[in-house]
């Protein structure tokens, strides 16, 4: 009696993204709690320097234009 072939079962599309998904997490360098630390605390004080920058943006503009239209 002839045994028919089984074929390999096809992976689901979220199966197969799991799986290589994993694949790349496992091949990233993640930082030292050190590291990610000093990170975190150079992006807090770059905000708040973009946000004071901005801020003073927005005041000259705001200035200058109620100097132009003389509200």
């Amino acid at each position: 009696m002839a045994r028919k072939e089984e074929k390999p079962k096809r992976e689901s599309g979220l199966a197969r993204w799991w799986r290589e998904t994993i694949g790349e997490l496992r091949k990233v360098s993640w930082p030292t709690r050190q590291e990610a630390w000093r990170l975190t605390v150079i992006v807090i004080v770059v905000m708040v320097l973009m946000a004071f920058f901005l801020f003073l943006i927005d005041r000259t503009a705001t200035l200058l234009l109620s100097l132009v239209l003389g509200s």
